[in-house]
């Protein structure tokens, strides 16, 4: 990959896109993986407001202080950024028991309230990004965002604009080590953030980001007949998990009424 021409690409495809929406520039949500430090830089890159936001939620240390280091590393560099730690574990907790929630009862509800955590963070970004005048701004990647469907819908997914969602996760992190981002966020292993014990994306997809990338690079040419041992593995985890992620993959459906109807 061209890693220099496409960074100008998208800080340009950013700029030009705000200025015609005629705001003052982007907020982040930062967690302290790859995807988010890449997409904060780039917008950094633009010279326009960028408010980045750090928002934990019963959050692993280490998670922690990985964003708040490249916030910091970011504020040195950039004289437009501006960071912001937002506390949102009060309001989780609060949900948690207004909810009444039995995770060991209802299985569902473990799940259910892992993508809340994800939607309060949506909530929060927008709040600030109106106030502000400042466009969402999202950091899904092309494997997540249109392969499997490893976002959160209307949580991390509720977002303005999506200028990484093209690029693979392997690329993303191409580009961080060409953006020199800190180390710590270029050797982060990757992972949502939404549980209380550590749970990497590939111990919950049960595939890496590679693996998946070939499948989806492959996918619609090659069937379950051209793939034998791990190969097939990965391709029947990403043909489940695709499957299942239409509704979020797809535009929401629409009931079109007969325009005869109308009459």
């Amino acid at each position: 990959m061209q890693s220099q021409k496409v960074i100008d690409y998208i800080v340009n495809w950013l700029k030009d896109y705000a200025e015609k929406a005629g705001v003052n520039g982007y907020v982040v949500g930062v967690s302290g993986g790859v995807d988010s430090a890449v997409v904060s830089t780039l917008c950094a890159k633009t010279g326009l407001k960028v408010l980045v936001l750090e928002m934990p939620i019963r959050q692993k240390e280490d998670q922690v202080n990985r964003a708040k280091e490249h916030i910091e590393d970011l504020k040195s560099k950039f004289p437009n950024v501006e960071g912001m730690s937002v506390n949102l574990t009060p309001v989780f907790e609060k949900l948690y028991k207004t909810f009444d929630v039995d995770d060991e009862k209802f299985p569902a509800e473990k799940l259910a309230f892992a993508n809340t955590r994800s939607r309060l963070r949506m909530l929060t970004l927008y709040y600030y990004g109106q106030i502000n005048g400042l466009l969402v701004c999202g950091t899904g990647n092309k494997v997540e965002d249109f392969g499997i469907g490893f976002y959160t819908k209307y949580g991390d997914g509720g977002v303005d604009i999506s200028p990484i969602a093209d690029l693979y996760k392997t690329e993303v992190y191409q580009l961080s080590r060409d953006l020199d981002l800190v180390k710590s966020i270029q050797e982060a292993v990757p992972t949502d953030g939404l549980w209380d014990v550590d749970r990497t994306d590939e111990q919950q997809i049960g595939a890496t980001y590679p693996e998946l990338e070939k499948i989806q690079k492959e996918w619609g040419t090659k069937t379950e007949a051209d793939y034998h041992g791990r190969d097939l593995e990965v391709f029947k985890i990403f043909s489940k998990m695709n499957k299942a992620a239409q509704h979020k993959i797809n535009p929401i459906p629409v009931c079109d009424i007969p325009e005869e109807w109308r009459n």
